[in-house]
């Protein structure tokens, strides 16, 4: 079992609060818009961190993170994109693929508005965690986290940070 906190668009902001839930994570996963490798940097000396860069983010997270970021945990297969639409609205840059080889858990940042969806026509979950930063529109800074268990997706819980 995994226990995964999900973060996005932190623009350059991490604290204290934000620390204390990856302290208790097995695993970070950031969807985008890190804004400053200090963030990465602080986050990966805590815990494994898996990331992808977003559209504000520079040439040196570009370099270490990828724009999508496909793996396997525990029997569950995740896609993480910054910028990748959502159930019935994905990217034109990602729709095909994602037809033809749906992940289990398809996770996007770059709206700050936190959204968890059911496709059911792809049989996925869709998660993005809205704004963990403080920088954009988004009233209420927010993450997820939940837990993997062999196939299983549980314990799902949106973590509200205060007001940004």
């Amino acid at each position: 079992m995994k226990k995964i906190l999900l973060l996005s668009d932190t623009h350059s902001y991490i604290d204290n609060q934000i620390l204390k839930f990856v302290k208790q994570a097995d695993e970070i996963w950031h969807a985008g818009d890190i804004g400053d490798v200090k963030v990465s940097d602080t986050l990966k000396n805590i815990k494994p961190l898996r990331a992808v860069y977003g559209n504000i983010d520079n040439a040196e997270i570009r370099k270490e993170f990828p724009l999508n970021n496909r793996f396997t945990i525990e029997n569950v297969d995740v896609w993480i994109t910054h910028i990748g639409g959502y159930p019935n609205r994905y990217n034109a840059r990602i729709k095909e693929e994602i037809k033809d080889n749906p992940p289990r858990i398809f996770i996007s940042g770059h709206s700050h508005i936190l959204k968890v969806m059911n496709d059911k026509k792809l049989n996925l979950l869709h998660f993005n965690p809205g704004a963990a930063g403080k920088q954009g529109f988004h009233k209420i800074r927010t993450m997820l986290r939940f837990e993997i268990d062999g196939s299983k997706i549980e314990n799902l819980e949106v973590i509200e940070l205060g007001k940004r």
